[in-house]
């Protein structure tokens, strides 16, 4: 396990939010605020992050589009670390960010809810409605193969059959 180094040179702790390519990936700040922040060759091929990591970075001053490089990828066991030593952004502390989920998501559900009341109050739907699968998304991304199974023996007692009377 790597050892977290305590210096004034850590600029700030991220969360990935998503990967861009070409070793650059969005990150966000306690602020919320987005950028890019640059994989170091060191760790090319060697560390895999995934959207929701969290890591170290080195600001870079002259960046334009890529403001940061990452210094430390965080394993859970350096995050707890860093929980106990009261270092960890708030921010980032899962039970606060559920509270806040919990009440947006109650709120949308809520909504949905009433929604839903007020569209059955003024809505003819039918159970012949549901059965309908014009509206199901279809995957375009594989190939639609169509199989046409037939009967052998069937098709041979009919040729036999018909070919008897002709002669």
């Amino acid at each position: 396990m790597m050892n977290i180094q305590q210096s004034e040179t850590i600029c700030a702790i991220l969360r990935v939010v998503a990967g861009r390519g070409n070793n650059l990936h969005e990150v966000e700040n306690r602020k919320g605020e987005k950028y890019l922040a640059s994989m170091p060759t060191k760790f090319r091929k060697n560390v895999w992050i995934k959207r929701g990591d969290f890591v170290i970075v080195d600001p870079i001053v002259e960046g334009a589009k890529v403001k940061a490089e990452i210094s430390v990828v965080l394993y859970p066991e350096q995050i707890k670390y860093i929980k106990r030593e009261d270092k960890w952004p708030a921010e980032f502390d899962p039970k606060t960010a559920q509270s806040s989920e919990a009440a947006s998501v109650n709120g949308l559900a809520d909504a949905m809810e009433s929604n839903l009341h007020l569209e059955e109050a003024g809505s003819d739907y039918s159970e012949s409605d549901s059965d309908n699968d014009d509206d199901i998304f279809v995957n375009t991304n594989r190939p639609v193969i169509t199989c046409y199974y037939t009967d052998e023996s069937s098709t041979e007692e009919e040729d036999e059959g018909s070919g008897e009377g002709e002669v």
